[in-house]
């Protein structure tokens, strides 16, 4: 009787392998604690941030060349030889203020005003692209982190089992009532579950550095677990789907995802500001005229101040060097037609990673379900094998069969339930959704 109820207690530790006790050392993390470091820690998202300020001030930079422009200036001049040989030391000392104004520059100005714009907006795109890569990273992180500790607590469960296993053959074969090679096979079975282990252990250590790296933390006492009970419904229902419901959920998701993408969107960006470049390369075939007004004081040793006269200037440029713009406009309407083809090439890409992601989201819903039962089934027959095996009427040989088949059992439902939560991550960062709920709210509304 003891032996059944240690054998029961295995198997329900094994049931709840997907939930590990929290630490009690250090701080315990969840999911939007562990986001949010990633997203501090990240520099590649710190560097994007820095080229929105430098686009911006670029902006004011364009923004104000239209103003005047004013500046002072002052000089100082005397004959060293020549000139009138009656005054030995002679010299001037001037002061001027000058105001400039460009009037026409042939439009310009706003054109590379817009390119501007365009360049700004296309560094947020860029910015809100790599912060959803970082949430997507933080997520995969925290999950992996959790699928391990899961995967840990299966393969000690069975550790446990075999062990108890191979207690068992210890008593027989002192009795002399199996074989060597039956005793033989129980060690070799321990020895195995020992290396599974050994191997979990190596991944849960290789997850957390990957957490680590990607939070900057030291150490994590812990993680909250992953509630996957405010999940069934959406399971249930994903799993239940028919082609054509799920061809009616890829069309809604196309739509809101190409409207929202930051990497389509800044490659209809990247299109337009190429676009501008042309314009810009193009008004160079325009003149320019500036408008300058000039003032000043001059003081000379020998006749004293004077006032300088006030001049205005107008002057104009006209370019004679045509081939040299129409070639330099040539070149870039290729850059324009390579921003076309990699718009049109992010599309393509979009599209297909959209369809990828809700039908792995629905595989991966369907095969928590599929999963689930196999391991209930499978541990039933554990329980049973183990049973008959105390009472020698199974061989150590099923005994490990069915251990396998609880292993590859526990593997596939954890990896189904997490690979189902990453599932959700891409495609709430291909979408710029808020959160993985809004994601299965239009997923099963329909």
């Amino acid at each position: 009787m003891k032996l059944k109820i240690s054998i029961i207690i295995i198997l329900l530790i094994c049931a709840g392998a997907f939930c590990p006790p929290e630490s009690s050392a250090g701080n315990i993390y969840n999911l939007d604690q562990i986001r949010a470091l990633a997203l501090s820690n990240s520099r590649v998202l710190s560097r994007l941030n820095l080229s929105i300020d430098s686009s911006i001030l670029n902006e004011r930079a364009t923004r104000y060349e239209n103003l005047p422009s004013l500046s002072v200036g002052a000089s100082v001049d005397g004959n060293l030889w020549g000139g009138d040989t009656h005054i030995t030391d002679n010299y001037d000392a001037r002061a001027t203020v000058t105001l400039s104004q460009q009037i026409w520059d042939g439009g310009r100005n706003s054109v590379l005003s817009s390119i501007n714009r365009l360049s700004t907006e296309i560094a947020r795109k860029e910015a809100l692209q790599e912060f959803f890569n970082v949430l997507a990273s933080a997520d995969a992180a925290y999950y992996g982190v959790l699928e391990a500790q899961a995967a840990l607590a299966a393969a000690n469960s069975l550790l446990e089992v075999s062990k108890l296993g191979l207690a068992i053959a210890e008593i027989r074969r002192e009795g002399g009532f199996i074989s060597i090679g039956d005793y033989l096979q129980a060690v070799a079975e321990n020895e195995a579950k020992k290396a599974e282990h050994s191997l979990a252990r190596r991944d849960l250590a290789l997850s957390l550095a990957r957490l680590k790296a990607i939070t900057g933390l030291r150490e994590i006492g812990g993680l909250e677990a992953i509630n996957f009970e405010i999940f069934e419904p959406a399971i249930h229902k994903l799993s239940q789907l028919t082609d054509n419901e799920i061809d009616n959920v890829i069309s809604a998701f196309r739509e809101k995802v190409f409207a929202n993408n930051p990497l389509l969107a800044s490659s209809v960006l990247s299109s337009r500001r190429a676009e501008r470049g042309v314009n810009l390369a193009q008004r160079d075939y325009f003149p320019s005229i500036n408008l300058g007004i000039s003032a000043g004081l001059v003081y000379n040793n020998i006749h004293g101040r004077e006032t300088a006269p006030g001049r205005i200037t107008i002057s104009g440029r006209v370019p004679l060097d045509v081939w040299v713009i129409r070639n330099n406009v040539n070149n870039r309407r290729i850059t324009q037609q390579q921003a076309l083809l990699d718009q049109h090439q992010t599309e393509l890409l979009l599209d297909i990673e959209i369809q990828a992601g809700i039908l792995n989201c629905i595989a991966q819903a369907s095969s928590v379900i599929s999963s689930r039962k196999a391991l209930n089934y499978a541990e039933k027959q554990l329980e049973n094998r183990m049973e008959l095996y105390r009472l020698a009427s199974a061989s150590i040989s099923e005994l490990s069969d069915a251990m396998a088949l609880v292993s590859s059992s526990q593997n596939r439902y954890i990896r189904a339930k997490y690979n189902f939560l990453l599932t959700l991550s891409v495609i709430r960062s291909l979408g710029g959704f808020d959160c993985e709920l809004h994601v299965l709210e239009m997923m099963t509304s329909r």
